[in-house]
């Protein structure tokens, strides 16, 4: 409902009500409520899914937004460069959520969101949940690169071998080792 106050030249003023349909008003707007950080785990008395732990933050953005622009923003909103994205559908529980790779999927998740609840006079709240892809960065080590930087004989010891008590076997080697050539022999 618009409110227009017109004032004359006179000491009167009047105020003239004119009604907008804001059922036929686009809503420009979608609201992301966005969960990163925890898990999503069965509650105890009914064993329906909730998320625990973790933060929860709102993201409002527009509705015209491109998949590449929502996920740099979910990506600032949770510290971490680049995000996967999965979302709840209105009508599903946690244990279908839907994972979100392209415009087209943006797209037919607020189409079904819209379907959901066609009367609605208020932005989209769309439930997402959010999983920072983790990045490599040049200068870390991959197992190749410990294996020939800190290559140690068996039975040998290295002074530079970051597991100085390890002798290039998977399991510490004791001291006293010695194997166990038959276990069904007994001692007499």
């Amino acid at each position: 409902m618009v409110v227009k106050l017109s004032s004359s030249s006179s000491t009167s003023s009047s105020a003239s009500i004119s009604s907008t349909d804001d059922a036929t008003k686009p809503i420009s707007a979608v609201k992301f409520l966005c969960s990163f950080g925890g898990r999503i785990l069965p509650r105890y008395p009914d064993g329906r899914l909730r998320y625990v732990g973790g933060e929860t933050r709102f993201l409002a953005v527009r509705r015209s937004i491109t998949f590449s622009d929502l996920r740099v923003k979910m990506g600032e909103l949770c510290g971490s460069e680049k995000v996967n994205l999965r979302c709840k559908l209105p009508t599903q529980d946690l244990d279908a959520l839907i994972t979100i790779t392209s415009d087209e999927d943006l797209a037919n998740l607020m189409e079904e969101y819209d379907l959901a609840c066609p009367d609605r006079q208020s932005p989209l709240k769309i439930r997402a949940f959010l999983h920072p892809t983790p990045t490599k960065s040049p200068q870390s080590a991959t197992p190749a690169d410990w294996t020939t930087r800190y290559s140690v004989r068996p039975g040998r010891s290295s002074s530079n071998h970051p597991f100085k008590g390890f002798s290039g076997h998977r399991f510490p080697v004791a001291a006293n080792y010695r194997p166990i050539q038959n276990c069904n022999h007994r001692q007499q």
